[in-house]
Parts: C-alpha cells; sequence; structure tokens
C-alpha cells in the first residue's frame, strides 16, 4: 500500500459457481441459536454488525495489494508445505479472504476452496477479482456467512484456513469449537489473529490524549487474546497436536492518521459493543500529536506493531502422535543425570 512500509518482522479459486457443494453446506449450525437470531454468546464485547458494515467499508478500500495483509497470508499458507497430505476440501474463513485466495498457488492439494465472509461486498470482491489462472483447476464456492454460527455440515471438510478474523469473535472459543465439528478426522485448522501487543502505540498516545483533553478514559481499541491463550484456546475447542506460534510485524506509516486509514481499510477499525459514539477533534489531534512525539522516528514516521498469533490444530484421528501413557517410561532422570552429567 502507498505510504507506509513492512520494515520489519521478527520471530521467525477459482472456477465459478453459484452455489457451494450441497455435501458441505448446511442450515444448520452446532452451537445454541437464540429464536430471535441473536448471538448466543452470553459475553457480548463486539457489535458483529457493526463490523459487517466495516467490512463492507473495507471491501471497497483495501489495496489490491497489502504488504502487511500479504505478509501474513503467506505466513498462514506456508504451514500447509510442512504438511506432506493434501486438503481436497477447504474452506477459507473470513478475515483476509482474498489475500488467501490470491496467494494460494496450489498449495495443500486443495481441489474445492470455499470463500466465506460476514460481508456481501467481500465475498463480491473475492469473486469478481482477477485471478489471471493462478488457481486453475480448482473449484471455488462462494457464500455470506457468520464464523459465530458457521452453516457447515459436521466431518465435511479438510482444512479450515481463517487469517486476521477470529480474533472479532465474541465467543472465540465456540466457533473453534465449531471448526473442529465441521473438520473430517485428521482435518486441519488454520488461524492467525491479532494478539493483545498490536497497536501498543496507539494505545499509548490515545491514553494519554483522553487523559489530557478529557480527564478520563473510556475503550476505544478493542481486546485481543494473549499468546499465553492461545494453546489453552486450541486445547478447549479439542484440537490435538496444538501448536502456537508469534511473529510480530513493525509497520512504518507518514502520519497517525495514515495509520487509521490502513485500519479502515483492513476492516480493523474499533467494534467494541459498549462504546463512546463520538471522539472529539482535539482528542483525535492530540493522540496524533502525541504519538508522534513520542514514537516518531527520524525519517518522519510512525511506527505501529501488529502481533499476529498463528494457531494450528488437527481433528483427533487414530493415526496421529500420542503422548505415552503416565509411567511408561523405562529410564529414570537419575540414569540421564549420571550419564550425562549434571552440567553447570
Amino acid at each position: 500500500m502507498r505510504g507506509f512500509s513492512l520494515f520489519q518482522k521478527s520471530s521467525s479459486l477459482w472456477r465459478r459457481r453459484r452455489q457451494a457443494p450441497s455435501s458441505v453446506l448446511s442450515y444448520e449450525t452446532f452451537c445454541t441459536d437464540n429464536s430471535d437470531g441473536l448471538q448466543s454468546s452470553r459475553l457480548k464485547i463486539f457489535d458483529r454488525h457493526l463490523k459487517r458494515k466495516q467490512r463492507d467499508r473495507a471491501a471497497w478500500l483495501m489495496s489490491p495489494k497489502d504488504s502487511f495483509v500479504d505478509a501474513v497470508a503467506e505466513n498462514v499458507l506456508d504451514r500447509l508445505e510442512d504438511c506432506k497430505k493434501a486438503f481436497p476440501t477447504a474452506l477459507c474463513l473470513g478475515g483476509s479472504v482474498e489475500p488467501i485466495s490470491r496467494l494460494l498457488r496450489g498449495r495443500g492439494g486443495i481441489e474445492k476452496l470455499i470463500t466465506m465472509d460476514t460481508s456481501y461486498d467481500m465475498v463480491k470482491r473475492c469473486k469478481d477479482a482477477e485471478v489471471d489462472g493462478r488457481n486453475e483447476g480448482i473449484e471455488t464456492s462462494f457464500f455470506v456467512g457468520d464464523e459465530e454460527f458457521l452453516p457447515v455440515k459436521e466431518s465435511s471438510l479438510d482444512l479450515i484456513i481463517s487469517c486476521l478474523g477470529l480474533h472479532w469473535t465474541n465467543d472465540l472459543p465456540g466457533a473453534m469449537i465449531q471448526s473442529r465439528l465441521a473438520l473430517k478426522p485428521d482435518g486441519l485448522f488454520l488461524a492467525a489473529i491479532l494478539g493483545g501487543e498490536t497497536l501498543k502505540e496507539l494505545r499509548i498516545a490515545c491514553t494519554v490524549a483522553q487523559m489530557e483533553r478529557e480527564g478520563g478514559i473510556s475503550p476505544r481499541i478493542s481486546p485481543l487474546a494473549q499468546v499465553r491463550d492461545a494453546g489453552n484456546l486450541l486445547t478447549r475447542a479439542g484440537f490435538t497436536l496444538p501448536g502456537v506460534d508469534v511473529d510480530e510485524y513493525v509497520v512504518k506509516y507518514q502520519s497517525a492518521l495514515e495509520l487509521i486509514e490502513h485500519l479502515r481499510a483492513m476492516g480493523e477499525t474499533s467494534a467494541l459493543l459498549q462504546r463512546n459514539e463520538i471522539l472529539k477533534r482535539e482528542t483525535a489531534l492530540a493522540t496524533a500529536a502525541i504519538y508522534d512525539s513520542m514514537f516518531g522516528a527520524e525519517d518522519g514516521t510512525v511506527p505501529a506493531t501488529f502481533q499476529v498469533i498463528y494457531m494450528t490444530g488437527w481433528k483427533e484421528h487414530p493415526s496421529q502422535q500420542k503422548a505415552k501413557r503416565r509411567g511408561s517410561a523405562n529410564i529414570s532422570f537419575e540414569d540421564i543425570q549420571k550419564q550425562f552429567g549434571s552440567g553447570s
């Protein structure tokens, strides 16, 4: 995207169809739904209707190629190259659906790719995108659906990919449980979500500005999962062989206002259910000034940190490796210590 650059990374379809295959999609969901159609999660943090409108807007604002989003999508898809098996039927679930489809390039042995998003405009953008034969031979379907009420039949998918989308669900464990149920035995779940260190510079600047201008603070940036929670989420959802790793991306912008515009284009602006609808102009200007004063670089740019948590989990299958039964070891730690020494 013009105007900002990804400068640091630490750690480290298309045959169009009007409907998705009937063997996969179902109007039955795997979590309890209220009779009035509202979300069943007891704790509602995010306004899902607002998030859908934000993603509608993002479908028109997003850049054809976003260096940060593309880097995350590539990192997710690289994990398919580490798998020896193929995944004939895959679901791309919300978030960065367009980059995943564009960058797939035959990885994973996918034969059918289903693209789903809560936003009709985002789904339409993916459907209308020029593919230039990049995913030739892959049967592709598109539909509008909600990650919180996944309309997919049980044991119908080999692979589920969610790139930068699930952190906006009110019931993240429930959404992951539904994903596990939708997978066939030995099916793979791949997800990338934004972690708690994301936009830490903006959080600080906004807090200081609100204290100065308004005498108090109100939530402006959405809460995000911590790294320590990711493994627990996979285990709680019933996935086997859980894997978690973290990348941190620092992106340069010309100003804090340009960062906000990028967040809009990604559909990543705040969607808190309990939020102050109006941000005072003086508070916004103060936030930008404080951001530049506290974090500005010598070249005139300002950095923004994005922490991305990658999660990998498998649906249980008899062929998978399993931990040995407790007490089944035939050598003691004392013997190992005697053989190799206690060390220094």
